[in-house]
């Protein structure tokens, strides 16, 4: 199965976070990720909950909390042994070493980020692509735009049960509004009834 590490900065929004990994749950692609781009993301989210009105202990609690539901949805995701190739890259930015590492360590085939220019291509095994979120929303619902589909119902029902009911169709809406992914969300649409 295709695996793609994704980025902190594609995680900390939370319905383009959502639609990704309601992707990976149907078994569309493998989510990678480390123990390091999920403390950045625990960080960066409970950052979010306090500017959002949380206090830092409620913040802290439901970043948490969020963290340990993605290692229990994808208990394989999370990538160990990345550590020795850190640093070896050379990137621009040497604090996103440990995303090439772990996408290397782990045979993934794309590092999904919104930081395009801080993976030069040059400088990344040949093995491991990059793409933005809308590009590889795109690429990942032309693989099966059935199970797209199932993965946006899926995140409508989800939206029920937390109190503030969806429609798919607002997700998708949402999805073309927010993040641009209005041609991912077109091969959706016609699937949703």
């Amino acid at each position: 199965m295709f695996a793609a590490v994704l980025d902190t900065c594609v995680l900390w929004p939370s319905l383009q976070r959502d639609l990704l990994l309601s992707l990976a749950a149907e078994g569309v692609y493998r989510p990678l990720w480390s123990d390091r781009i999920l403390e950045e993301l625990e960080y960066e989210e409970a950052r979010k909950l306090e500017d959002r009105g949380a206090t830092a202990e409620q913040a802290q609690v439901r970043a948490a909390a969020l963290i340990g539901q993605m290692n229990g949805a994808f208990d394989d995701s999370c990538v160990t042994g990345w550590e020795r190739l850190d640093g070896t890259y050379g990137l621009p930015d040497p604090d996103d070493e440990h995303v090439v590492a772990a996408a290397e360590f782990a045979g993934a085939g794309a590092i999904v980020t919104m930081n395009t220019k801080d993976f030069p291509s040059d400088r990344l095994p040949p093995s491991i692509g990059i793409q933005t979120p809308r590009e590889f929303a795109l690429n990942t619902v032309e693989v099966s735009p059935t199970a797209a589909a199932v993965a946006v119902r899926t995140l409508a029902d989800r939206s029920g049960q937390q109190g503030r009911k969806r429609s798919p169709q607002s997700i998708l809406d949402d999805l073309d509004r927010i993040y641009s992914m209005s041609e991912a969300t077109m091969l959706i649409r016609p699937l949703i009834t």
